[in-house]
């Protein structure tokens, strides 16, 4: 049995991505806030910016797995938010906090619990991380976004660096899905060009079709995960594969 555990699969790249592992075979859990009542997948209500709920959501998870039946166990840590669009100086502390909590802590938290979980597991065992170009390119308006995926990219580094002489470790990658027609993407176009000097460029890949549908993404990142092409501790962009 193979199994992929991923956040954020009620909508968009999640909800696509839970659907082709479930296509192909996979039984598939997805956490987050919402539920797309999918009766393909097994869906667990939490709230991954609440810090109390990640825990409980995992454990959940892995009180319905036999792992004497496992041949695969992914963690796909997807889910994730822009948050406010402005300068540093004029965005809501709270905000701020709630950004670095699900797009950082929540993946640091996850796969923390995951290692310790499936230490002793003899199956093929890894976790991937949706990240952004955003993570490399500073954007005026997205600081706090451009932090947390940065971080994230140092996250898959520093554990694939644990892991290696490891026995049977964990392998961790880092994605890049390029820019995708998303809710995400219907945010950033609404925004003031005041606080976000880019946001023309966004709305000129929406009018001229040049943003990846959800689905092109999940069978892409599919057919890496698939074939293997990934070294532990890679940082991809799908638009090179």
């Amino acid at each position: 049995m193979n199994i992929l555990i991923i956040t954020g699969g009620s909508k968009g790249i999640g909800k696509a991505l839970a659907e082709k592992y479930t296509s192909e075979k996979y039984h598939v859990f997805s956490i987050a806030r919402s539920l797309s009542n999918s009766e393909k997948f097994t869906e667990i209500k939490a709230d991954l910016s609440a810090i109390k709920e990640v825990p409980k959501a995992l454990k959940s998870i892995f009180n319905q797995i036999d792992k004497e039946r496992i041949s695969s166990i992914t963690l796909l840590n997807n889910a994730g938010r822009l948050g406010e669009i402005s300068t540093l100086e004029n965005l809501d502390p709270e905000d701020i906090a709630k950004s670095i909590q699900l797009n950082t802590t929540t993946p640091l938290v996850l796969s923390n619990l995951f290692i310790k979980e499936t230490q002793n597991w003899n199956c093929k065992k890894q976790i991937i991380n949706i990240s952004s170009g955003a993570a490399t390119k500073p954007y005026e308006g997205w600081s706090v976004y451009c932090t947390s995926k940065a971080a994230l990219d140092m996250t898959t580094k520093a554990i694939a660096a644990e892991q290696s002489e490891i026995e049977n470790g964990v392998k961790c990658v880092a994605i890049y899905p390029g820019v995708v027609d998303t809710n995400m993407q219907n945010q950033i176009r609404k925004t003031n060009k005041a606080d976000f000097k880019n946001v023309q460029r966004f709305k000129d890949l929406k009018e001229n079709n040049e943003l990846y549908s959800s689905e092109f993404v999940a069978e892409k990142i599919y057919s890496i995960d698939i074939e293997n092409q990934l070294q532990s501790g890679d940082i991809i962009d799908i638009r090179n594969f």
